[in-house]
Formats: C-alpha cells, sequence, structure tokens
C-alpha cells in the first residue's frame, strides 16, 4: 500500500443532472453533489466536508433531506437502483440505510421526499415502471407501491403533504395524483382532468392546497385534489401595493398548451409567507398572502450578468432548477442548468424594498465551469491554477485560499491551457488559433497568437523561457522572448495527447494514440528513446522525479514504466482504464486518474502486485492531473466540469516534506492604460469631493441659522408651557383636597353600611344552620321508624309462610295414610311441586331485598344533598368574611395613600418658597442690567454706521455679479458649439464604422470562398496520395516480378497479372493530362484569391490608418473641450461660493443689528414710562 495518501480538501463544480441538487442542513450550511461525492459547505467557515458516494455507483440521479434536516438521501444507480440514508449529524455523514425495491428490476430512482416526521421515504422509478414505492425506512421495510404513469407522461416530483404523513402529490407530465396510504395500500384520492398539461414542480401551502408550474409559464392552483384557478405570474412589480394584486383566474379546460415562447416555471418554495417560483431564464418572483386569500408580488430577484462576457450573458440564459430555503427562512438559495449556486439574504432584502433597482443573487461558493475541463496547469512562483473548459472559459484558481481569482470568457472552445513558471502569463489553444496572453490584476489580456490550430497539449518549460505547442502530431516548440518556432518534433502518426518537460527543460516526453512513446533532446530535436506499442492508446505521460523513467497510461488497462526505450514493469488496473497520471516530487507516490473518476495512488517505485488506495473524486473520466511544485495539493479535473482538491498527506497525517522551498510572490501585471484611466478617475473624483464639501459646508450654515431660530422658539414655546403648568398645578391641588374629604366620609359610611350587613349575615347564617341541623334529625328519625316497619314486615311474610306450610301438611296427611298404594305414582307429582315452591320463595325473597334497597339508596341521596348544602352555606360565610377583611385593608391603604399626598404638598409649598427667593435675586440682576443698556447703546450707535459701509459693499458685489453673468453667457454660446461639433464628429465615427463592418463582411466572405478552395486543394492532395500509394503498390509488384526474372513462364504470368490489376496506358495518359489541366485551373484560382485578398488588405489597411487619423483628432478635440468646460466650471464655483459668503455675511450682520435694535427700543421705552 502506499505510504503516502490523499485527503479531499475541496471541490469547485455541480452535477446539474441530479433532482434537487441543493438542500440546507442549516442556517449556515448547505449540501449538493459535486463529482461523486455530497459536499456540505459551511458558507461562514468557507470549508466542505465530502460524503462520498458508494464504490459501485455509475450515478447519482436524486437527493432529498428530511424535514428535521439530519438525514440525506441520496438515489444511485450501480448494479442494482438503490437510495442511500446518510446521518448528517455524525462527521463523516454515516451510513444509516441502503434501500432497494426489492426484487423488481428498478433501474433508477427519479426523485425522492421523506415525510413530515422523518420516519417515511417514498420513490419514484424511472421508465419502463413508473413504480412509486412507500418505505418505513429505519426498518428497511416497503410498506406500499402503486403506478403512478406510463412511458409517454413521465413523472417529475413527488412530495409529501406537510400536514400529514400519509397523503402525498405525484406531478409529471400530464400526471397529477394524490395518493393516501391506508390499509396497506396506496389509493388515489382525486382524479382531475390534466392531460394537456406538463407539470415541471409542485409545493403545498396548506393541508388541501397545492399550487403546480407547467413548461407554458403557468401557476395552477389545487384543492383536495381539484383544479380552481391560476396565478398569473407574468405581472409586473408595482411602486405601490395597492397595484400588487396578482390576478386569480378561472381555469377552462382548453388553456393547457401555451405558445412555445412562454417561459417555464421549474421550481416552486412554500415558506411562511408566500411562495417563491422561478420565472423563465435567471428570474425568481416572491409571492406573499394577503387578507383576501389571494397573493401579491413582493420582489423580483435576478441573477445578475456576468461584466467580463462578450456574448450571452449567464444570468440571461440560465433555466433555475432547484430552490432552498433556510431553516430561519433567512437566505433562499438556487442552482442553474449552468452548474451555478447563488443565494439572495431576504432579512437585508427586506431593508433594501425601497431601493428601486432590483435585487440580484449573489455566488454562493463561486463561479464553476458548466462543461468538460479540458486542460489543468499550475505554476511555482504563485499558489494558482489554471483551467480551460468547453464551456469556452479560463478560469484562474488559488488553491491556498480556496477562491477564483480570474475569469474570461471567449468565442471559441478553449483545448489546452499552460501558466508560465511565473504566474504572469498564460498560453491557451483555441479552435483556431494558440494566444499568449498576460495575467493582469483583473483580466486576461491576449498579446501573441500562433497558427496552430485545435493545439490539445501545450506546456511551458521549467525556465519559461520556451513552451511547446502540440499541432496534431507534430510538436512545436517556440521562444517566448523573440516567438519564433524554434524546433518541429515530428515522429508520431496518430495524435499526440500528453507531453511533459524534464526538470532541467533538456528533455521533452511524449505520447500519442498511435501507441507510441518518445522523449526528445530540446536541443537537436532528435529522439533519446522510443517505446511502441500499436495496440494501446496513450492517454497520459510523466516523468519521474529525477526525470529517469518514464509513466505512461493508456486504453490497455495498464501503468507502465520506460526507461531506456523498454518496458521495464507494468501495473495492471482491475478493468479499468487509466486516463491521467501524475509524480509527486518527492517521487514517493504515482497518482493516476481512471475513466470511471476514481483517483489511484500507488507508492513509487511501482510495486509488481496490484496495490494501491482509491478515491471517489468524479462521475466522469479524470482528463487532467498535477501536483503542485510544494507537494501539498493534488489538482484533478475530470469532464464532468469539478475541479478537485485534495491535501497530500502521509500516514502520520502530516503534509510530505517539500524537496524544493517555494516563496510565493504577490507581484500583479497592470497595463499602462488602466493606470492612466484611474489615475484620470481619482482627479475627477477629488475635484467632485472639493465641489460637495464646499456644498455641504453652505447647506451646514444655513442650517445652524434655521437651528438657533428652532430653538429660540423653542424656549419660548416652554416657558409659556411652564406657567400654564403651573396654573393647573394648583387647580389639581386644590380638587384633590376637596377629593380626600369626599373619600374621607365615604369611607365612614361604607364601614359603617359594611358592619351592619356582617350582622345580619351572622344572624341569618345560624338560624339557618339550626333549621337544617333540625331536619337532619327529622331525617334521621323517618329513616329508623322505615327501618323497623320494614323488619316487622319481614316477620309477617315469614309467619305466613310457615302458617301455610302446616296447613299444606294437615290437609295432605289424610290422603297418604288413605292411599299409600299411590305413593309410586305420586312421587314425581310431589318433587315438582317442591321445585315450584322453592322457585316462587326465592323470587319472592329477591324482590323484597330490591323493593328494600331502592328505597334505602333514594334515601341516603337526600341526605347527601342536605349535607352538601349546608357545606356551600359555610363557604359563603367564610367568603364574607373574606371580603369584609379585604375592605379594611382598602381602607387601611388609603390612610397611607392620604399620608403620602400631604407629604408631597409640605415638600411643593418649600419649592414655591424657593422660586420666590430666586425671583427677588432675578429682580436685582434686571436692575443691574438696565445701567449696563446705556453702555450699548453707544456700541449701537458705531454698528449703524458699519452697517452704511456693508450696504454700500453689498451694493459693488451685486455689480461685480452681474458683470460676472455677462461673462459667462458667451462662453455657454461657444460650450453649446462645440457639443454641436462632437455631435457631427460622432455621426462621421459612425460611418465610419459602418463602411468597417461593410468591409469586414467582404473579407468574411472572401474567407469563406478561400476555405472551399482549400477543401478542393484538399481533395486534390488526396488524389495525389492516393495515385502515390497506387504507385507504390505497382513498385512493390514489379519488385517481385523480377525475382522471376529466371523463371519466363511465372514472370509472364506475373507481368499480366500487373496489366489484368492497372489500368492500360492510354487511361493513364488521360488521367494525366486531367491532372495537369486540373493543376493550372487552381493555380489561376488561386492567383485571383490572392490578388483579391492583397487588394483587400490594402483596402482595410488604408481605411483603417483614415479611422485612426480621424479618431486621434476627435479624441484631441474632446480632450481640449473637456478641459476648457473643467475650468469653466471651477471659475463658477469660485464666484458662487464668494456671493454665498457675502450673502451670508451681509444677513449675519442685520440680523445682528436687529437683535441689538430691539433692547434698546425697549430701554428707552421704560425710561419715557
Amino acid at each position: 500500500m502506499a505510504s503516502v495518501v490523499a485527503q479531499s480538501h475541496f471541490i469547485f463544480g455541480l452535477r446539474t443532472e441530479v433532482n434537487n441538487n441543493l438542500c440546507y442542513v442549516d442556517e449556515q450550511t448547505v449540501v449538493f453533489p459535486s463529482g461523486n461525492n455530497c459536499v456540505c459547505y459551511n458558507t461562514v467557515q468557507r470549508c466542505q466536508r465530502f460524503i462520498p458516494g458508494s464504490e459501485k455507483s455509475r450515478d447519482m440521479h436524486a437527493l432529498a433531506i428530511s424535514a428535521n434536516r439530519r438525514y440525506l438521501a441520496v438515489s444511485e444507480c450501480g448494479e442494482k437502483a438503490t437510495v442511500t440514508v446518510f446521518d448528517l449529524q455524525h462527521e463523516q455523514g454515516r451510513k444509516r440505510k441502503v434501500l432497494t425495491a426489492g426484487d423488481a428490476p428498478i433501474q433508477e430512482f427519479i426523485c425522492m421526499a421523506f415525510s413530515p416526521d422523518s420516519k417515511y421515504l417514498i420513490g419514484q422509478t424511472g421508465a419502463p415502471e413508473w413504480m412509486l414505492i412507500f418505505w418505513l425506512w429505519e426498518k428497511h421495510k416497503v410498506l406500499a407501491t402503486v403506478k403512478t404513469s406510463n412511458s409517454n407522461n413521465p413523472v417529475n416530483q413527488v412530495s409529501f403533504n406537510p400536514y400529514n404523513n400519509m397523503q402525498l402529490c405525484v406531478s409529471g407530465s400530464g400526471v397529477f395524483k394524490l395518493f393516501r396510504y391506508a390499509e396497506g395500500a396506496l389509493k388515489q384520492t382525486c382524479f382531475p382532468k390534466v392531460e394537456s398539461f406538463n407539470f415541471l414542480c409542485h409545493t403545498w401551502l396548506t393541508a388541501e392546497r397545492v399550487i403546480a408550474g407547467t413548461d407554458g409559464g403557468r401557476l395552477l392552483v389545487f384543492e383536495s385534489g381539484n383544479l380552481r384557478r391560476e396565478i398569473d405570474v407574468s405581472v409586473q412589480v408595482a411602486q405601490e401595493k395597492s397595484n400588487r394584486l396578482v390576478e386569480v383566474k378561472k381555469i377552462k379546460d382548453s388553456d393547457g398548451n401555451d405558445g412555445p415562447g412562454s417561459p417555464s416555471i421549474r421550481a416552486l418554495l412554500s415558506y411562511s409567507r408566500g411562495f417563491a417560483c422561478s420565472f423563465g431564464s435567471g428570474l425568481v418572483r416572491l409571492f406573499e398572502k394577503n387578507e383576501e386569500d389571494s397573493f401579491t408580488l413582493s420582489r423580483e430577484i435576478r441573477i445578475p450578468p456576468d461584466l467580463d462576457g462578450d456574448e450571452l450573458t449567464p444570468g440571461e440564459g440560465q433555466e433555475i432548477h432547484t430552490m432552498c430555503i433556510s431553516p430561519a427562512e433567512e437566505s433562499v438559495s438556487i442552482s442553474t442548468d449552468r452548474g451555478q449556486l447563488y443565494t439572495f439574504d431576504l432579512s437585508s432584502g427586506e431593508m433594501d424594498k425601497q431601493n428601486l433597482g432590483h435585487p440580484h443573487f449573489d455566488f454562493l461558493l463561486q463561479s464553476f465551469h458548466s462543461k468538460s475541463i479540458t486542460g489543468l496547469s499550475v505554476c511555482i512562483r504563485k499558489p494558482i491554477v489554471a483551467t480551460s473548459s468547453l464551456d469556452q472559459s479560463v478560469r484562474i484558481w488559488n488553491y491556498e485560499t480556496k477562491m477564483l481569482e480570474l475569469c474570461k470568457d471567449f468565442q471559441e472552445e478553449a483545448h489546452s491551457v499552460a501558466l508560465h513558471p511565473t504566474g504572469f502569463y498564460i498560453l491557451v489553444g483555441f479552435t483556431d488559433k494558440l494566444r499568449l496572453m498576460n495575467l493582469l490584476v483583473d483580466d486576461i489580456r491576449s498579446f501573441k497568437e500562433f497558427t496552430v490550430r485545435g493545439c490539445r497539449e501545450c506546456a511551458f518549460s521549467q525556465g519559461g523561457h520556451v513552451f511547446a505547442a502540440v499541432n496534431g502530431n507534430v510538436i512545436q516548440i517556440y521562444s517566448v522572448t523573440s516567438f519564433e518556432n524554434i524546433l518541429n518534433l515530428k515522429g508520431h502518426s496518430g495524435k499526440v495527447r500528453g507531453i511533459q518537460w524534464s526538470r532541467d527543460d533538456s528533455r521533452l516526453v511524449s505520447c500519442g494514440t498511435d501507441g507510441a512513446v518518445y522523449e526528445w533532446n530540446t536541443q537537436t530535436g532528435k529522439r533519446e528513446s522510443e517505446s511502441v506499442l500499436k495496440s494501446c492508446s496513450y492517454t497520459g505521460v510523466a516523468f519521474s522525479a529525477d526525470c529517469k523513467m518514464i509513466l505512461a497510461v493508456g486504453s490497455d488497462l495498464t501503468l507502465k514504466e520506460i526507461h531506456d526505450s523498454q518496458v521495464l514493469r507494468e501495473v495492471p488496473a482491475d478493468e479499468v482504464a487509466h486516463t491521467a497520471v501524475t509524480v509527486s516530487h518527492s517521487s514517493r507516490v504515482v497518482f493516476t486518474g481512471t475513466s470511471i473518476g476514481t483517483i489511484r495512488a500507488i507508492k513509487y517505485p511501482l510495486p509488481t502486485e496490484k496495490e494501491w488506495l482509491t478515491y471517489q473524486a468524479h462521475c466522469g473520466p479524470v482528463t487532467k492531473m498535477a501536483i503542485t511544485f510544494d507537494d501539498q495539493f493534488l489538482l484533478a479535473a475530470s469532464e464532468d466540469g469539478c475541479l478537485s482538491m485534495w491535501k497530500i498527506i502521509n500516514k502520520e497525517g502530516r503534509g510530505l516534506d517539500s524537496v524544493r522551498q517555494i516563496v510565493h510572490t504577490e507581484e500583479i501585471l497592470v497595463a499602462k492604460s488602466d493606470l492612466e484611466e484611474k489615475a484620470q478617475n481619482t482627479l475627477e473624483l477629488k475635484t467632485r469631493l472639493e465641489e460637495m464639501q464646499m456644498e455641504n459646508e453652505y447647506h451646514l450654515r444655513l442650517k445652524d441659522m434655521n437651528h438657533s431660530e428652532k430653538t429660540r422658539e423653542l424656549s419660548d414655546k416652554f416657558t409659556q408651557e411652564i406657567e400654564r403648568l403651573k396654573t393647573t398645578e394648583q387647580a389639581l391641588r386644590t380638587q384633590m383636597e376637596k377629593q380626600e374629604r369626599e373619600h374621607q366620609q365615604s369611607s365612614d359610611q361604607l364601614a359603617a353600611k359594611h358592619s351592619e350587613e356582617l350582622k345580619s349575615l351572622e344572624l341569618s347564617y345560624s338560624q339557618k344552620l339550626i333549621v337544617e341541623h333540625e331536619r337532619f334529625q327529622d331525617l334521621l328519625l323517618e329513616h329508623q321508624r322505615m327501618q323497623e316497619d320494614f323488619e316487622n314486615r319481614l316477620e309477617a311474610v315469614e309467619k305466613g309462610k310457615t302458617q301455610a306450610l302446616e296447613e299444606l301438611t294437615q290437609r295432605y296427611e289424610a290422603p297418604l295414610q288413605e292411599k299409600t298404594r299411590l305413593v309410586a305414582q305420586c312421587q314425581e307429582e310431589a318433587e315438582q311441586e317442591i321445585l315450584k315452591f322453592k322457585e316462587i320463595t326465592r323470587q319472592v325473597e329477591e324482590d323484597e331485598k330490591r323493593i328494600t334497597h331502592d328505597l334505602k339508596i333514594k334515601y341516603e341521596k337526600k341526605l347527601h344533598a342536605e349535607k352538601k348544602t349546608s357545606t356551600n352555606l359555610k363557604g359563603e360565610a367564610g367568603i364574607m368574611t373574606q371580603k369584609l377583611y379585604s375592605l379594611q385593608k382598602q381602607m387601611d391603604e388609603k390612610d397611607t395613600e392620604m399620608n403620602t399626598m400631604k407629604h408631597e404638598r409640605q415638600k411643593l409649598l418649600g419649592l414655591i418658597r424657593a422660586l420666590e427667593s430666586d425671583i427677588e435675586d432675578l429682580k436685582r440682576q434686571i436692575s443691574g442690567h438696565e445701567k449696563t443698556n446705556q453702555d450699548k447703546d453707544k456700541t449701537i450707535a458705531t454698528l449703524k454706521k458699519k452697517n452704511q459701509e456693508l450696504e454700500k459693499l453689498k451694493f459693488v458685489l451685486d455689480f461685480q455679479l452681474n458683470e460676472f453673468k455677462k461673462q459667462i453667457e458667451p462662453q455657454q454660446d461657444d460650450i453649446a458649439e462645440k457639443k454641436e461639433r462632437i455631435r457631427q464628429l460622432e455621426e462621421e465615427l459612425l460611418q465610419i464604422s459602418r463602411s468597417n463592418t461593410h468591409l469586414k463582411l467582404n473579407v468574411s466572405d472572401l474567407k469563406l470562398k478561400l476555405r472551399a478552395r482549400e477543401k478542393e486543394v484538399q481533395k486534390e492532395s488526396q488524389r495525389v496520395k492516393d495515385m502515390e500509394t497506387h504507385l507504390q503498390r505497382l513498385q512493390s509488384d514489379l519488385h517481385t516480378c523480377v525475382s522471376f526474372i529466371q523463371e519466363p513462364k511465372r514472370l509472364k504470368e506475373s507481368v499480366q497479372t500487373i496489366y489484368s490489376r492497372y489500368a492500360s496506358q492510354a487511361d493513364r495518359v488521360e488521367r494525366s493530362s486531367e491532372d495537369e489541366e486540373t493543376v493550372k485551373v487552381f493555380s489561376l484560382q488561386c492567383e485571383h484569391l490572392e490578388k483579391t485578398v492583397s487588394s483587400l488588405k490594402s483596402r482595410l489597411a488604408k481605411s483603417a490608418e483614415e479611422h485612426d487619423k480621424v479618431y486621434n483628432k476627435i479624441m484631441k478635440e474632446n480632450v481640449t473641450l473637456i478641459t476648457e468646460i473643467n475650468d469653466l466650471r471651477k471659475e463658477l464655483n469660485v464666484t458662487k461660493t464668494q456671493v454665498k459668503e457675502h450673502k451670508a455675511q451681509l444677513a449675519a450682520m442685520k440680523t445682528t443689528n436687529k437683535t441689538r435694535v430691539k433692547p434698546e427700543e425697549g430701554a428707552k421705552q421704560e425710561e419715557l414710562h
């Protein structure tokens, strides 16, 4: 076994084909499928926990989480369709149960759901069975099964009623059924006519109400299983709530089909305030309940557009597949058909309701690849990894921070990628060209293109001075400094699938589909070693750490170790093909990726037996693998679009000791134009900030003045309020004294009244008790009398019985003596008579006993009722005494309140005396102030003189302001003229751009013609190749014919066969003449096309030069105009501020003069009086 192991660290990607592929575990954790794992991602700590899939699992189909958020059900497809239930509270996601459909041949479970109490689980199978299976999952027991649909009507979703464990719903194309589990079977409870609808999703709103969304964008409401109405989802969000009411209308059966262009509803979600539904591409609408039992559209949330993309943005083209809401309903998250995860914070969205802009989703984790990853590369100086994908994007990831640093979308598919060792440059192979690009701080910008079509493999050397690129079956080596093609390594007859540089860049190893592994000398371009196995198509190759051995994997299901053109060791792979291989820099372990998505760790040197560790990583073939230069992380990419990161550790759980000392740098590249643009933006922002500061200062002055006036008004108002409150206090005090006197009188009256009532109640209840006691004694006597009467009657009945017996014996003694002969005959009659007599006596005794028992019960009931009434009377007497005590307590409390009021009155009287003394002090101060007023009169006279001078200055300033306005008016006219000139120049630019587009169209047409001619040339070259092969065969036949030169007969036969096999001389002459004619025509067409292309190029160059001249001229004019406008704005602002300051000074002076004049006038009036 390997002494080094890999531990799953992080994964980027989402499996879009899994149903319900996003669920909340708690407020901070979500679970989603990625690769062949279920990932539990903590959004706060930004860490992941992995639940690996089954070893024999081929695919994952659906997820379901229980209502208590503890259990996760995963539907997998292997040898048999299974549903695995995991316990999420366990750290490693412990497997609880593995459920199957029994003996039924089920291929897959397409959707599942837990019951509200998490005890039951339902699973919907796929075609052709379409069976719904109902489990008691903890006991692994199938309770019921039912067929829900057929192949023409697929089922899309199943769910439990959240208010009833035994009711569930199934929806699909032409299918909407409610089932109830009863008596050991699932029974359908409703039969609505929905054959014309294709239901994509549904959700429960109440115990009886279900809403379902269709592919035509309709939202239908079912109540008790019957179709009732439709909610109009296509309304727009209004600014006022009154306009937000969603239209609800009746449904007709003929309204089933909608237009093909209408958006579909693929996801529905109910929560406490209403429900949310997806509507078309990238849009979620939230509806809330109102008082009228209908719904109002409260908000629209959109997926934000991608600012880096040039084509259709992901937000405009992404379909929302799954929606889920957190347990506290604070955030909602979605997954899309392009493998992206988004989230929206509902709590922050409540605060932003007043915002007019549309709220939008944010990425839950990062932006992922949506298609197969074709390229993977790491660098030395930075902790980054680059990936390319068939989704036409290149992404740069940081494996230390687990963040996406850069993403760039292109017009073509990216087939390969290579990072420069410094991390500043990247090489990307597209369908048409190979591009060398700069990694800037926020962009990936191309600066050199190479004519290498469909480059599937490329790699920088370890030193970064050259790079190798695969062009079909040729490996081309270019210089990074001069961009020249230094070497062409030719030798492969098939496509090259893998290349790698040695540590010292002196050698390069390559492998291809032709079964060849070549080791090249990069200085001479010659092969140093080779290993060819035509039965194997190689997919990956790597050097060992010391670069002495070559490790290769391919389609023959083995891992080969090659040295000096010899295969030293082969490790078989157990019927699973290796697709990628990489070796650690410490030379302790080899990692391989397989065609089923697993990763294997094999110790190095390679073992002779099958010894390795297998890790569940991806659900598709592993395309690329790489190990970071510090031997800390293993990176793997797959066709499922996921990038997985594994931490490489030893058996003790520690990281590997790196052979090299790697120091990561933090330098970045920035374009000069971007820096200049940012500097210009900062200058503009500074000027704008200064303007805003001046405006704020002016507004602050105005606010200070307003606040001072308001404070003066408030002080006056509060003094008046204090005086009013004093008068009301005096009135309340007199009223309180009056109420105290009245309260004292009423309390005395009440006390006397209650004492009289208490005495009368005591007398009446004592008399009642005496009467009831006498009645009780009478009842006892009557009971004794009746008992004696019944005893006497019983004695009389017994005496009557004895007398009757004596009479009967006397009557029958004589006949017995006389009829002794008839004793035998009459014996039986006597016995019967005795039995009858006994029965009569028994019945009489029972009747008597029953009568006595009934009488006894009757009188006991009467006695119990009398006792009960007596106890009730005693209780009422106790209650009255308690009331008396409570009234006395209230009286005591009132006395204490009166005492407190007296104390407060004394305090208020003391306060009044203190205030009177303060008033006397204030009068003395007023007399002192009157003396100082005479001094102030003199200062007022001087201030009046200053006021006259300021009025003169105001007149001068007004005159200057009018002059400034006259100067500004002609400048504004110049600005308008220059704006008109700019508009004319923009129109000229538009015309030039239109002519350029016309020229581009002409060039594209000529390119298409060129491609057609190239195809014809390829056909002709193919014919030439066929003729060459024909000639080679003829030469080989002639060689065989020459061997029979000594045997004339055999020579003759061979010549005849050659003549019969190949065409005659005349045919050859005709073909040669035809070939010459085609070559001539082809040459003429090539010359004509070259001339047209050269003429078009010259025209395009001229138009480009003219366009550049015009553009530069316009830019210069714009710059001059902008500078003039900025200068004018500055002058305007300066003059405005000066005017405002002068006005503020004048206003302040006026207010001070008024305030000083008023007290002088008042003092003069007082002196006159």
